[in-house]
């Protein structure tokens, strides 16, 4: 059992602490070891009269106790003195719980301006003056605990209470914003609305009812989320008769109605109506960044003269009538041309983050450099129009609502380093589309050409907010995966400080989003200044790996997948850690002045150094039996490849072992045109790829040892679509004749 909760050193400052809930707080911190200042007017419930009494009497139950305890009568409006009353006596201010309230109960048509200034003065400006006293205490000793006491007449409205009601509602928007500003400084600020028998309470409740809801029912909660061991922050909290309940924020999923180029009428609201109101399949934003994205999104468009179409997406998403993947998988985008000269490969570069200050990186900066080379994930850069230019929303079976589009994570594989100019052509194509429930995961496969020779291959995995529930499958195997970093300390850690203008620069790459240069966006948002683009980090992350692993040889570079999960501010540092285990470097990349993780679950996957082979052994005298079986395949490919590619379609990677190392490497393509068979790596994806020692794989073939009981004796291993290999028999047997 963990050990019970203390607070031993903490100084705790309770308001209207004489009694009630407060009181029962009071007790409950000075029974676990807490220095407590009980603060209290020692007033009526309407905010009139004054007495010590009620103050001294808590004090001296807590010292009858055992515990340390002094009184404070001062009014909330008086912070600065309540808060020195604890500097005074005890050196410090850890918790603060603000409690102290007032009622001057009226129907709104009967409330005079002295009704509603007293309540406010005592709970929002109260609770306002006495926090701001204690907030520089707070943030220079790195940590704080402070409490809102709101209501459910705050929360759901309550006849004759508007005054008291407006001014607890307004409490949770104070604590809100409390909870954004200190949580860098270890300070936590969350609220309640608390039912509970009171002075207060005594005025709207029956006495029957008053008797279940006992203070002390209330406050361990409060104890619980002033312990710096909970770290809840910017909460709201229902609590009473020993029941406690979460609340959050719920918003539809809403509906644009403005349409291009007409100005938007009541009526267009009117007849949307429905839609609007409909909570079906509703969001829950957490923050203003959440609830204001979309309106960035749509603003966008404006600022960049799209116009804005209905939203096709809030009715449909519920029925599945938007998202039709059976129309939508397969479909191909229109092809897509990119030309550019060694002047975009250095902007690129420089927008992300490279410099003439490091020797090694001036290979891609200058164009007449020996060995001027273009940074490999410029890659993105030819196929972002696919996902940028809103050619998603035009396929069939893809209706939905372009400005709740998300890019969630990136796939690049290159197959040869990048011209450093030319003219690239991209075919883009929906591999699938996943149904999250919450939204639509669209896979959208990007394949990049010189002169009709693949050079690269995109994956963007793209979530469209609201648009799930269409009764879709959760996961693919046509996705390709993110990977955890290894569970130890990184073997390498690179920082990198991004600058002021880096967004500036990076959005001359053709990712014109306002949201990334303009500061009104970014302030709409939520956003103290525009953020990074999350392709722009990526660039960083990419070539931190490239330096330390590579040396900057562009051509080792095979492949990277991200997720990108928080932004950067322009100006932060970058923090990538590192871990290498073969010819795969695992990364966590994040800012280094919040720890925020930025890309998670992604990897780099290396060539392996000219001259160099990995785990790999000559094969013995003879060759490998195997390859026999092989020559055999490559055959029949010759002979049968179109029936092949026709009954398979898929390819298939092997790794021969000999002695626990890799002895060889084959692939068979059963996928494009009539076939074929590659030794070596293997520059393409295969579907699936078996580890088998030459022994077990002859014997596998000879129908000796079956498949699966190799598979689960460890002798065969499989990585990728393990679904494929139940095509392996008509490879083997049917086809290779042995």
């Amino acid at each position: 059992m963990a050990a019970p909760l203390s607070f031993a050193g903490k100084v705790v400052l309770i308001t209207g602490a004489g009694g009630g809930l407060g009181r029962e707080y009071a007790l409950a911190f000075g029974e676990r070891g807490a220095s407590v200042i009980v603060n209290d007017l020692g007033g009526d419930i309407k905010g009139g009269g004054k007495s010590s009494a009620a103050a001294d009497k808590v004090v001296e139950e807590i010292k009858a106790k055992g515990g340390k305890a002094v009184a404070n009568y001062d009014s909330v409006e008086d912070g600065e003195k309540l808060i020195q009353t604890a500097l005074d006596t005890f050196g410090r201010i850890d918790i603060l719980v603000n409690n102290a309230g007032i009622l001057r109960d009226r129907s709104f048509a009967r409330t005079s301006d002295l009704d509603w200034d007293l309540i406010h003065r005592v709970h929002l400006r109260g609770s306002f003056l006495v926090t701001r006293a204690a907030w520089n205490h707070m943030k220079n000793q790195k940590f704080g605990r402070i409490i809102m006491t709101s209501s459910a007449a705050g929360i759901y409205g309550n006849f004759g209470q508007a005054n008291y009601s407006a001014a607890k509602l307004g409490l949770l928007g104070l604590a809100n914003t409390l909870a954004i500003e200190g949580k860098k400084y270890n300070i936590h600020c969350n609220t309640i609305a608390p039912t509970a028998g009171s002075r207060l309470t005594q005025t709207v409740m029956p006495p029957d009812l008053l008797d279940s809801l006992k203070a002390e029912y209330v406050a361990p909660l409060v104890l619980w989320l002033c312990h710096e061991e909970c770290k809840e922050n910017g909460s709201l909290f229902e609590v009473g008769a020993g029941w406690i309940g979460k609340l959050r924020w719920e918003r539809t999923l809403g509906k644009i109605v403005r349409h291009k180029n007409q100005n938007m009428s009541p009526e267009d609201v009117r007849d949307k109506w429905d839609q609007i109101c409909d909570f079906t399949d509703a969001t829950k934003p957490a923050n203003i960044q959440e609830s204001l994205q979309s309106l960035v999104e749509v603003l966008s468009k404006v600022d960049d003269g799209e116009g804005i179409l209905a939203n096709p997406t809030s009715a449909m998403a519920s029925t599945g009538s938007g998202i039709n993947p059976t129309e939508a998988v397969g479909k191909v985008l229109p092809q897509m041309t990119f030309t550019y000269t060694h002047m975009h490969c250095i902007l690129y570069a420089l927008g992300v983050g490279m410099s003439t200050k490091d020797p090694d990186q001036l290979k891609f900066l200058y164009e007449g450099h020996d060995d001027f080379s273009c940074l490999p994930t410029f890659g993105v850069i030819p196929a972002q129009s696919s996902m940028l230019e809103g050619g998603l929303s035009s396929v069939p079976g893809l209706s939905f609502d372009p400005t709740r589009l998300l890019h969630g994570e990136q796939y690049l594989e290159l197959y040869k380093p990048l011209p450093t100019s030319g003219t690239l052509t991209s075919k883009a194509s929906i591999a699938d589309i996943l149904d999250k429930g919450s939204g639509a995961v669209i896979l959208l496969d990007v394949h990049t050409y010189s002169n009709q020779e693949l050079v690269c291959y995109n994956q963007f995995s793209v979530f469209i907010v609201g648009a799930g529930g269409f009764g879709g499958k959760r996961s693919s195997d046509k996705a390709v995966s993110t990977v955890p970093a290894p569970n130890r300390a990184p073997d390498a850690v690179v920082e990198d400080e991004t600058s002021r203008d880096q967004a500036a620069l990076y959005r001359l790459s053709g990712d014109w989003n306002p949201l990334h240069i303009n500061p009104s966006f970014a302030a709409m948002g939520g956003f103290k200044a525009p953020i990074l683009h999350g392709l722009c980090s990526f660039g960083f992350a990419a070539r931190h790996v490239l330096k330390q692993y590579a040396g900057n040889d562009v051509s080792r570079f095979k492949s990277i997948k991200v997720r990108f999960v928080k932004p950067v501010l322009p100006g932060q540092r970058l923090q990538t850690e590192m871990w290498k285990e073969g010819n795969r470097i695992h990364l966590l990349c994040k800012v280094k002045e919040t720890g925020a993780v930025v890309l998670s679950g992604a990897y780099i996957d290396l060539h392996a150094a000219p001259g160099a082979s990995v785990n790999a052994v000559p094969a013995e005298a003879g060759g490998l039996q195997s390859d026999l079986v092989f020559a055999e395949i490559g055959r029949r490919i010759k002979d049968l490849g179109a029936e092949l590619v026709k009954k398979v379609n898929g390819i298939f990677g092997w790794e021969i072992t000999k002695g626990g190392k890799i002895a060889a490497q084959w692939t068979i393509d059963l996928k494009t045109g009539n076939g074929a068979l590659h030794k070596g790596p293997y520059t393409g994806k295969a579907d699936v790829t078996f580890i088998v020692a030459d022994e077990d794989f002859m014997e596998v073939v000879m129908g000796k040892l079956n498949p699966q009981k190799a598979f689960f004796a460890g002798k065969l291993k499989v990585r990728g679509n393990i679904m494929m290999s139940q095509k392996l028999e008509m490879i083997l047997k049917d086809y290779a004749k042995l």
